[in-house]
């Protein structure tokens, strides 16, 4: 087992000093107005933005995630996630161009760029405060609780909950002074340096003795654990490990049918959104911020998993674990309920009982460890297996995963107290100056109250998730048709946003339904509810409508009305062709996906056979890209 030494730490520094050398150089030009702090001047190029994209949604905790996926489900547990890729590709071709169009700070400012009245100006406010401050703080609360796991485990001698401290503080100091400027700068080197070094990982692991190839590591494994796609059928796995990703066609549908378009969910939200919309924002024109996004849903979804998948089924061959509990209870009963108890509260590892301190409830405890929280299993195999040196190499990795992540959180969820909360209801008429500098304090602020967050009342990761999905599920379809149909108003989102929170509890707590299945009743019931609402409500004025529409010129059917009292707003929109590519996009993501997979598994003829399909998908987007869609005359 390695030990951090001084090349580890000195790995670390180094590290620290590139991002902060990247910070500082950015950091007098993001001080000059709001725009230069949240959205970069909108110069992005399509690369630089994208790759930010990336980086934010590798953050400390996806590694440590994939790995209890497959731990506990194989590689088709992936499915959770994957399925997402649906409503990625969704955005890039039916919202990029529009949200650049739009020439708005944040998507909580579009409120007030498409809906009138006090509706729209109180749902302003509420988003800023209800996903810049509550929700984001979940967000970055699980974030942090990830990276404390991983200092517990690479750097036990030292509290984790202090290092995330230090390295919030750090994030903090660095994404204050340069601002979405130097973050995107800093998200790119993070994204690129920590790839890296998730490959070298799995590259080691890979070659070591008790494995060997990958062909080896597949002799070793279950063939089941191997698949990439789930089987759809009554759950039969009952163990916490080891099983393949057997699914009831109910919960597969959930999945694949409702969650990707129905729930808002931190970069995979429906339409566009979040700091996904703010980076397609600040991209130089509608072309980058396509390509941009564009080049996210391909890098998210087929080049980032496939390393944390090598390690995490190397895990499975190289780490102790069991079925489930009741083997190990069954190995050693009086032993078992010390190692609980020592799992449940861990300062009990700490004291001199030398009961505690014996191989025999050392190894049981590693199990049972591995067991209930495989994710574990990713840091311990840096410990256990990765050389002087590059054990730095990977906690930094995490560190940039972290930070990356953390920056982008803190840019993005200050932008909505700032720009949509402070500036539009307190101070309205201050210098720019003044807004960066309360900018800058509410990052600091933000950092705190997550921390409190993380220390005091978030206690899983998982259990965010699953609320975050079920308390948003049904929005989806208000946040992707209010560019497309007149009739939605700012009461639409508005109900939308409150009818989850109140059929959630009921379907759990009164029906004792459990997520995914939640996601039917949560859905079908805001979906009436938001119906119901919008068309007893008065619709937006029709001199908003005209305003919205000259600004964006969304065209279909939804606008027909009034397109006809802007004809000098000629749209041509190419819905046809965007559908297309969108279907293609989803051929292109995932046959790369499972093309490189079935490589890496030295399935060649499958894997090429794979790539070429997405290719073709590939140049079908290409041409149809390059004929003119649109022609605007005013």
């Amino acid at each position: 087992m390695t030990h951090i030494n001084w090349i580890d730490i000195a790995v670390i520094i180094g590290f620290f000093l590139v991002i902060f050398g990247i910070a500082a150089y950015y950091s007098r030009t993001a001080g000059k107005n709001t725009g230069q702090f949240f959205l970069s001047g909108r110069n992005l190029p399509w690369y630089i933005a994208g790759t930010a994209m990336v980086a934010t949604t590798f953050a400390a905790d996806t590694p440590l995630a994939v790995t209890e996926l497959v731990a506990r489900n194989g590689i088709a547990g992936n499915w959770l996630w994957w399925n997402m890729a649906l409503g990625a590709t969704l955005t890039v071709f039916f919202f990029a161009k529009l949200w650049r169009r739009a020439e708005i700070m944040t998507d909580v400012e579009f409120v007030e760029l498409r809906y009138s009245g006090k509706a729209a100006t109180v749902l302003r406010g509420f988003r800023a405060l209800y996903l810049g401050l509550f929700m984001n703080a979940i967000v970055m609360g699980w974030v942090n609780k990830a990276m404390e796991k991983i200092f517990y485990v690479t750097i036990p001698s030292v509290d984790p909950f202090l290092l995330v401290v230090i390295a919030a503080g750090i994030i903090a100091i660095y994404a204050s002074a340069s601002g979405l400027l130097g973050t995107a700068r800093t998200d790119s080197f993070q994204f690129v340096f920590a790839m890296a070094g998730c490959i070298v990982l799995a590259i080691i692991v890979i070659n070591l003795p008790d494995i060997g190839s990958m062909v080896a590591l597949k002799e070793k494994l279950a063939p089941q654990v191997l698949d990439f796609l789930p089987r759809i059928g009554e759950t039969t796995v009952e163990g916490i490990t080891g099983g393949a990703l057997a699914i009831t066609a109910g919960t597969f549908f959930a999945y694949i049918g409702l969650q990707w378009w129905s729930s808002w969910y931190p970069g995979a939200d429906p339409g566009g959104g979040g700091y996904i919309a703010q980076r397609m924002m600040s991209a130089k024109d509608e072309k980058h911020s396509l390509f941009a996004t564009l080049w996210f849903t391909i890098a998210h979804y087929t080049l980032r998993p496939w390393p944390w998948i090598i390690v995490a089924l190397a895990a499975l061959v190289l780490l102790p674990r069991a079925e489930n509990t009741n083997l190990i209870r069954s190995e050693n009963p009086a032993l078992y309920e010390k190692v609980v108890e020592a799992y449940n509260n861990k300062q009990l590892i700490k004291s001199g009982d030398a009961n505690l301190k014996s191989r025999e409830f050392l190894d049981l405890y590693e199990k049972y460890e591995n067991t209930v929280d495989p994710g574990v299993m990713y840091p311990k195999l840096m410990v256990k297996y990765l050389p002087v040196g590059f054990l730095g190499l990977l906690i930094a990795v995490f560190l940039a995963a972290y930070m990356s992540t953390i920056a982008s959180q803190l840019n993005w969820g200050t932008s909505y107290l700032i720009n949509d909360f402070y500036r539009r209801f307190i101070k309205q008429n201050a210098d720019e100056k003044h807004y960066v500098l309360i900018s800058r304090s509410g990052i600091i602020l933000m950092t705190i109250f997550s921390l409190l967050v993380t220390k005091y009342f978030l206690t899983t990761i998982s259990g965010a998730w699953i609320f975050i999905i079920n308390a948003s599920a049904g929005i989806g379809a208000v946040l992707i048709l209010r560019w497309y149909w007149w009739r939605i108003n700012a009461w639409s989102e508005i109900s939308a946003m409150i009818a989850p929170l109140i059929i959630y509890p009921v379907a759990v707590y009164g029906f004792g339904m459990e997520s995914p299945l939640t996601l039917y009743p949560i859905v079908i019931g805001t979906s009436v509810v938001w119906l119901i609402v919008t068309f007893i409500t008065k619709p937006v004025e029709e001199k908003k409508l005209v305003e919205f529409y000259r600004r964006t010129h969304p065209g279909g059917k939804g606008w027909k009305h009034i397109q006809k009292l802007v004809p000098e707003v000629f749209e041509k929109t190419g819905f046809g062709r965007q559908f297309i590519n969108w279907l293609m996009g989803i051929v292109l993501v995932y046959s790369f996906l499972f093309g490189i997979g079935k490589i890496i598994f030295a399935d060649y003829l499958t894997g090429v056979l794979l790539l070429l399909i997405g290719l073709v998908a590939a140049f079908i987007i290409y041409f149809n890209l390059n004929k003119k869609e649109n022609k605007i005359a005013a």
